[in-house]
């Protein structure tokens, strides 16, 4: 990991955000996760109380993942040099960062809605006092044909994910979980009410 990167993970939990909220949205591989943060994001769009984090990611954009804002190596680690990060972190070889202003948004009663990556859930629990993880599921045969249909890995590495799947979702016990087995209004209603109640919870 980033020496800076560290730098910035450590020094952001020393003074936890208060009055708002963050919500981390996580899901597994073919369980929607992107499909109904998109959904609640077109719903909430009129309400001033919640916003949408976007993301600096080293790796470029393809239009067809989250919308972030890409950034290379060197010039992640200068905006964080910067102070541009209010958190950081190393993940899966790539960098990310979260933009500072959100802590301003947060400490004044706002809602961040924020794509959520594992590795980063116990910081970001220390560094924001009011925080939410969402973990978005799908019945385990559901997953598999979703992944399945995406045709890029074979039976057994699907059925290997799935297995890391369950062991990641039980050390998630506290987490609010959505299921996207079925049709993307029903869990995308789901959401955005568990987004809209998170917020109210914490004023």
């Amino acid at each position: 990991m980033s020496l800076l990167v560290e730098k910035i993970a450590a020094r952001s939990v020393l003074k936890p955000v208060e009055n708002g909220t963050f919500i981390a949205i996580v899901g597994a591989s073919g369980a929607g996760k992107d499909t109904l943060m998109n959904f609640a994001r077109d719903a909430l769009k009129d309400r001033e109380d919640v916003f949408f984090v976007q993301r600096v990611i080293t790796r470029p954009t393809d239009g067809a993942t989250e919308d972030h804002i890409p950034a290379t190596d060197a010039g992640f680690e200068d905006l964080a040099q910067d102070g541009h990060f209010a958190f950081a972190w190393q993940a899966h070889g790539l960098m990310y960062g979260l933009p500072a202003e959100i802590d301003a948004l947060i400490a004044d009663g706002k809602t961040a809605v924020c794509n959520g990556s594992r590795a980063a859930l116990a910081g970001l629990k220390q560094r924001y006092a009011n925080f939410v993880v969402i973990n978005i599921t799908a019945r385990r045969d559901v997953l598999a044909s979703r992944l399945a249909a995406r045709g890029r890995e074979d039976r057994d590495q699907i059925l290997q994910r799935l297995d890391r799947g369950r062991e990641l979702d039980a050390q998630l016990s506290d987490a609010i979980v959505i299921d996207n087995s079925g049709a993307v209004e029903t869990a995308g209603r789901a959401l955005v009410e568990a987004i809209v109640s998170a917020g109210k919870s914490a004023r």
